[in-house]
């Protein structure tokens, strides 16, 4: 649905498009430990949901071990790190890769419906040829998997801004977590509330990215914009549109960085493509078209077939008094950072 949209307003004409390469086994060992990959892969291929392993390696639940889900896991990873490739070889300066951003699997395990962590294997693709790579996450859920791989590296700094509340999925990422040992203070957690609109989401956004640029000098970027805090979302979470995600896209794009784009959660599918296509519009400097041009899943986007998103009335539960003692602590802790 992405891409057709993506197609139907026009712009692949104004991008490259590259065929991904699959990840080898060896490429996703970069992260993934060697025990992980190969359950993964002979679940993979036996289609077996009920192997007594798999619970050990995070597979079940909302991770199933779906036949053929090893091969489409290395097609996304493949597809992040050819990404990273593009960058790297000065082919652009911005790449894409939508069906990334599988920010919550580990090392050993599957999590949050993610098999193979695509933006840690982007990360230390990139990491080959910059020094200070900055992962910045804006998906409702915290980036807990790309946090844990980097926490104790000062070379990676990681800005998740996320939903933090008892029982809501992953469970960390408060404040407080700033990385451990050399990575210390190189972890930055925003922690929010329900119902946020797009203008304090962006103030919030923009307050934390000037800081972290300016203490860490990033030489490279990875932004994930997870389409589920957008209104109308399945989580009833956040509140956002597509505008204001476009907003603090637009502030990361403005630092003329090599840049990572991935995408991530998002379950509403007419709203994700909306979003996703909108932020393609962004970054290539074109304002889109409201009605949803004529394509194979025009009737999807019933009943108004337009791009815009509208809020709902939900209450923004983020008081300021709140989102200013977080911002505070974090300037604090980014003082730290050399």
């Amino acid at each position: 649905m992405v891409h057709s949209l993506i197609e139907a307003y026009g712009l692949l004409s104004e991008m490259t498009i590259v065929k991904p390469k699959v990840a080898s086994m060896e490429e996703m060992a970069s992260f993934h430990s060697d025990s992980y990959l190969q359950h993964l892969q002979k679940v993979s291929e036996e289609g077996d949901d009920d192997d007594p392993e798999s619970i050990e390696y995070g597979l079940g639940y909302d991770c199933p071990a779906i036949e053929g889900i090893f091969d489409y896991a290395a097609a996304v990873g493949g597809a992040t790190i050819t990404a990273a490739q593009c960058l790297m070889d000065g082919k652009s300066q911005v790449a894409i890769n939508w069906p990334g951003g599988w920010h919550h699997a580990k090392k050993d395990e599957a999590s949050g419906f993610c098999y193979l962590n695509d933006a840690v294997l982007g990360i230390l693709r990139l990491r080959q040829k910059y020094d200070r790579v900055l992962y910045v996450d804006l998906d409702l859920h915290h980036g807990d998997g790309v946090e844990d791989a980097f926490s104790f590296t000062s070379k990676v700094m990681t800005v998740s801004l996320h939903k933090f509340s008892p029982g809501f999925f992953p469970g960390t990422g408060d404040v407080t977590d700033v990385g451990l040992g050399k990575g210390r203070y190189y972890t930055v957690n925003v922690p929010l509330q329900d119902g946020i609109q797009d203008d304090k989401y962006y103030q919030i956004c923009e307050g934390v990215l000037m800081e972290a640029h300016t203490a860490f000098n990033p030489e490279a970027v990875v932004l994930q914009l997870g389409a589920d805090t957008i209104a109308g979302d399945p989580m009833c979470s956040f509140n956002m549109t597509a505008e204001g995600l476009g907003k603090c896209l637009q502030y990361v794009l403005h630092w003329r960085l090599p840049t990572l784009i991935l995408g991530g959660g998002g379950y509403h599918l007419a709203n994700t493509a909306r979003c996703w296509t909108y932020l393609t519009g962004v970054i290539l400097g074109r304002t889109l078209s409201s009605e949803i041009p004529d394509h194979e899943y025009f009737t999807d986007y019933g009943p108004d077939y337009v791009l815009e998103i509208t809020p709902s009335c939900r209450l923004d539960r983020n008081e300021t008094q709140k989102v200013q003692e977080i911002l505070g602590s974090i300037k604090g802790n980014l003082k730290h950072v050399v």
